[in-house]
């Protein structure tokens, strides 16, 4: 039943980002509005289980909370911002090479972690990258910045999570995350959230539901699965977006090239997942 949760929990986020798309029929959401909405979601649904446990809010490392908390925050809106403005094929399998920047930063930033083979698929997932935003006779979309972004700042919630969880547990750090995440926000993009009417709550509601179900179906998965097993069944997430972006939401079908890219970031992160030896339980996204 693990490999069905984490292949579950891909397939829920997304979905999460389908939703969005699927708003655009009906109603105009902010991106901003559809993280605040995931986040409210998630800290209702943490303080909730908290509580019920009597857990202690308390934290030990609260400098590696911030940081998870910053990196996952950016990380969200940009995914969100990149489904907005590009397409949900390029927006997933943009957002899918956070591993590739976790070991890009490990190389450079944490000497313990380094790892030649993987270095070696750097440039190789790069490469993919380029197919994927710069396919054969199409300028370079800038819009893309918006997935590689969250891959990108995706690369320090992931690092930060797994410093956090060597202090914290998964309920606090989730806790402090959707918290501050929430209060970021809203500090940031106050103007654009407002009171949903019945159409905004529906797609608001869905997509957070997508969002969090994700989230919990991913930890449930892996618990029964290696950390191997479930880092390639979670980047299946490339394939899905790749596949069902033009029959769900009538994106673009993927040229040549861009499938070539996929499949180069698909194999870069199944190289990573095993090269990898300490994998966190948590998502980034």
């Amino acid at each position: 039943m693990g490999w069905a949760a984490v292949f579950a929990s891909a397939f829920f986020f997304y979905l999460a980002t389908v939703t969005i798309r699927w708003s655009r029929s009906s109603v105009s959401i902010d991106p901003a509005f559809f993280v605040f909405g995931r986040f409210a979601l998630g800290f209702v649904v943490v303080a909730l289980s908290m509580a019920i446990q009597r857990r202690s809010l308390r934290a030990n490392r609260y400098r590696y909370l911030v940081g998870r908390t910053i990196g996952n925050t950016l990380a969200v809106f940009c995914f969100y911002q990149a489904v907005e403005t590009t397409t949900v094929a390029n927006a997933n399998i943009l957002n899918m090479t956070y591993p590739i920047f976790v070991a890009l930063i490990a190389w450079f930033f944490l000497r313990e972690q380094r790892d030649g083979v993987a270095m070696l698929m750097v440039p190789v997932a790069f490469v993919g990258i380029w197919l994927i935003v710069a396919p054969a006779g199409s300028q370079w979309d800038w819009h893309n910045g918006w997935g590689l972004a969250s891959g990108f700042t995706a690369s320090f919630a992931i690092i930060f999570l797994n410093l956090s969880r060597k202090h914290d547990s998964a309920e606090t750090t989730l806790f402090y995350m959707f918290g501050w995440g929430l209060l970021i926000i809203w500090a940031l993009f106050h103007d654009r959230i407002h009171l949903p009417n019945a159409d905004e709550l529906y797609y608001l509601s869905i997509c957070s539901l997508f969002g969090v179900g994700g989230q919990y179906l991913l930890t449930y998965g892996f618990r029964y699965v290696t950390a191997v097993e479930g880092s390639i069944i979670t980047s299946t997430r490339i394939v899905l977006a790749a596949v069902l972006g033009p029959i769900i939401v009538a994106d673009p079908v993927l040229t040549t090239s861009g499938w070539m890219g996929a499949a180069l970031i698909f194999l870069a992160n199944v190289v990573l997942a095993v090269r990898k030896t300490r994998q966190v339980r948590w998502g980034p996204v």
